[in-house]
């Protein structure tokens, strides 16, 4: 068995800049560390229990199978932030049928992003014993 450290997701967008403008600036996420210099070097953000690379640059559209899972914890909270800094909404904050809270969104690039919320009578929130 392969034991891992740690993980990230990688993301090679076609306008590095935008790119950490959307993220950094709109998004508001954190810097975990940065590397690298000029307009393709690396900034690795937080992203919960989890990190995002942006390095390098993308010659074409982004993979069409890549989607970005974040939970926060207040989906309405993150809808009025995220529409305040300008960030266009795909899908303003639905409760689905399966329980959870989402909201869609898209980087610059169109990666889809879907922001989740896990109500608190949501089963995800047992915990056996506890």
């Amino acid at each position: 068995m392969v034991h891992v450290l740690s993980s990230r997701v990688l993301l090679r967008p076609t306008d590095p800049e935008r790119s950490r403008a959307f993220y950094g600036g709109q998004l508001g996420l954190a810097v975990h560390r940065e590397f690298g210099t000029g307009p393709e070097r690396g900034t690795v953000y937080f992203l919960g229990g989890g990190y995002l690379e942006v390095s390098g640059r993308a010659e074409g559209p982004v993979e069409p199978g890549l989607r970005l899972w974040m939970q926060v914890e207040d989906v309405a909270a993150a809808h009025e932030e995220l529409r305040g800094r300008g960030v266009e909404i795909l899908r303003p904050p639905v409760r689905e049928p399966w329980g959870l809270v989402e909201m869609w969104i898209a980087d610059p690039d169109g990666t889809p992003i879907v922001l989740v919320e896990v109500p608190a009578d949501h089963p995800l929130r047992y915990r056996p014993g506890i």
